[in-house]
């Protein structure tokens, strides 16, 4: 009975610190975003090697000094969750912090930087809505749990209203861009062989254009989105920016790139903009195809990262991550024949689709 008895309360204390851990979980997202506000990233890797506490904090001139022993408390936190590493110095017995690979993407004046993504994704705006989650499966009213904690308004009509949080946002969102850009044209240049034109909906600032249409100069690229966004961008010889709604009109082309976008969107919402799209590639009588770059949600060591992103989806914008079943199902409602999906990035793939 006693052997029971202990096992039972092992059992609870491990369930309680399970809990804690999970409570406590924000820290960890949060001391990132301030280490990468306060451009700890950019200082150590300016500096070339290990930084010393006292280092770090002399590279950081608007930060306390009086605040020493909180920052040592920050960064131990950090060395934990995998972002530095403490190395004894060759000189002498202290210790220097160090970059991992992950906040060597975090450096800011590089051209596949993340600062701008962790900052937009880990701002009050985005995190609060999650605080309302219980709210908003008690409402019957309201569309998203972002609706419940903003008396009503959408994300997108939030962003409209608040340029800071807009900028931020739309800076998160191209910093995602360079890499996949890289990766894509790199690695599966087999997916723009034969293509003439190729139209990124949703594609911003160009970011993606730029690249499909510097490596492949053959492909006449042209970005469309809403008119605040393409208005004043000038194109170049083979990148052309036109204003537009997806759900009204995507111009022809052997091609449409959508990056990221039908996770932002629901099933039905998702139909409408693959059928514009398969008008558009089928309009010039010939039978091109869609290339989404989307998440494919698969039990691999991306799940959890995988699975807090469709409760993002879910609260902000009434989308989701979809599975491969889930990508099959939508793909067969808006009239496609079939799909291949090349699994080229950690936490997406390419999926192409044909009429």
């Amino acid at each position: 009975m006693a052997m029971v008895n202990q096992k039972q309360n092992l059992e609870v204390l491990e369930a309680e610190a399970h809990i804690w851990n999970q409570v406590f979980n924000y820290i960890n997202s949060t001391s990132l975003k301030c280490a990468t506000e306060l451009g700890i990233p950019d200082v150590i890797h300016k500096h070339g090697g290990p930084m010393t506490l006292t280092e770090l904090l002399d590279a950081l001139p608007a930060v306390d000094k009086a605040k020493a022993n909180c920052m040592y408390r920050l960064m131990r936190t950090l060395v934990h969750s995998g972002f530095f590493v403490l190395e004894k110095l060759n000189s002498s017995n202290e210790e220097g912090y160090s970059l991992t690979p992950a906040p060597r993407l975090l450096v800011g004046d590089r051209p596949m930087s993340m600062k701008p993504f962790v900052i937009s994704q880990i701002d009050p705006i985005l995190t609060e809505s999650m605080h309302h989650l219980g709210r908003w499966f008690q409402t019957t009213h309201d569309r998203t749990t972002f609706h419940t904690a903003n008396n009503g308004t959408s994300f997108w009509e939030q962003k409209e209203r608040n340029p800071r949080f807009s900028h931020l946002f739309d800076q998160g969102m191209e910093s995602d861009t360079p890499m996949v850009a890289s990766v894509i044209t790199r690695d599966c240049r087999q997916v723009f062989e034969g293509l003439d034109s190729v139209v990124d909906v949703g594609g911003g600032t160009g970011t993606l254009a730029k690249a499909i249409a510097e490596a492949f100069p053959q492909i006449h690229c042209t970005v469309l989105d809403l008119p605040h966004i393409v208005a004043g961008l000038e194109g170049r010889r083979n990148l052309k920016y036109i204003e537009g709604n997806m759900f009204d009109y995507i111009p022809p082309s052997d091609a449409v790139v959508l990056k990221w976008l039908l996770h932002d969107w629901s099933d039905e919402e998702s139909v409408k903009i693959l059928k514009k799209c398969k008008e558009a590639v089928t309009s010039n009588g010939k039978r091109g195809k869609v290339i989404i770059i989307e998440m494919v949600v698969k039990e691999n060591e991306s799940v959890e990262t995988q699975l807090l992103l469709d409760m993002l989806m879910m609260a902000t914008f009434k989308g989701k991550e979809r599975t491969e079943k889930e990508w099959a199902d939508l793909i067969s409602d808006a009239g496609f024949s079939g799909y291949r999906i090349y699994p080229v990035l950690p936490l997406r793939s390419i999926i192409e689709i044909y009429p």
